[in-house]
């Protein structure tokens, strides 16, 4: 098994005008298909009525092995024949995981769909998300003892804290 260097949420949002051999719009029964690589995959369930604009709106957690570059997000359409394939898209890592932005930021992306012949077939929208893995924060058997002797400044209990009060002076500009 690949060591996965993390852990990505992906929720397939949508298809826009998802098209059969280029031409005819889709009718019906539209899923996509999400790979990390050839033996990581997920599905969604088959949208029955949304035809060539799609609606799935469901999230998958997949493991990201640590040389993927690229998730490969597939739309396939049912047909009386079998599943075809409508369109791919290949979406970089480096698109939601690395650079700037925080660990665990929710990227919106939407790519093009290309078919078999790589003509324009679509648009596939998607958020993607790396999870953070949960930080374990040890629970402490006993409260910690204090670092410094309690003091006692004008009659108040400071526990070693010195507490002053902030001095001004008073500037004058003088113009000249």
């Amino acid at each position: 098994m690949e060591a996965a260097s993390g852990v990505v949420e992906i929720t397939v949002i949508s298809g826009e005008d998802l098209r059969v051999n280029s031409r005819r719009p889709v009718k019906k029964n539209a899923f996509a298909v999400v790979r990390t690589d050839s033996k990581n995959y997920q599905m969604t369930t088959v949208d029955k009525e949304g035809g060539s604009y799609s609606t799935w709106n469901e999230k998958l957690v997949m493991n990201l092995p640590a040389h993927a570059r690229f998730l490969t997000v597939e739309v396939h359409c049912k047909t009386s024949s079998g599943d075809r394939v409508i369109g791919t898209a290949r979406v970089p890592v480096s698109d939601f995981s690395g650079g700037s932005t925080p660990e665990s930021y929710l990227h919106f992306l939407s790519y093009r769909l290309r078919d078999d012949k790589g003509e324009r077939n679509g648009i596939v929208n998607l958020s993607v998300r790396m999870k953070v893995p949960e930080r374990v924060v040890p629970v402490m058997a006993a409260p910690p003892q204090r670092m410094w002797p309690e003091t006692v400044v004008g009659g108040w209990d400071c526990a070693g804290v010195v507490m002053g009060v902030p001095v001004r002076s008073s500037y004058r500009t003088v113009q000249v």
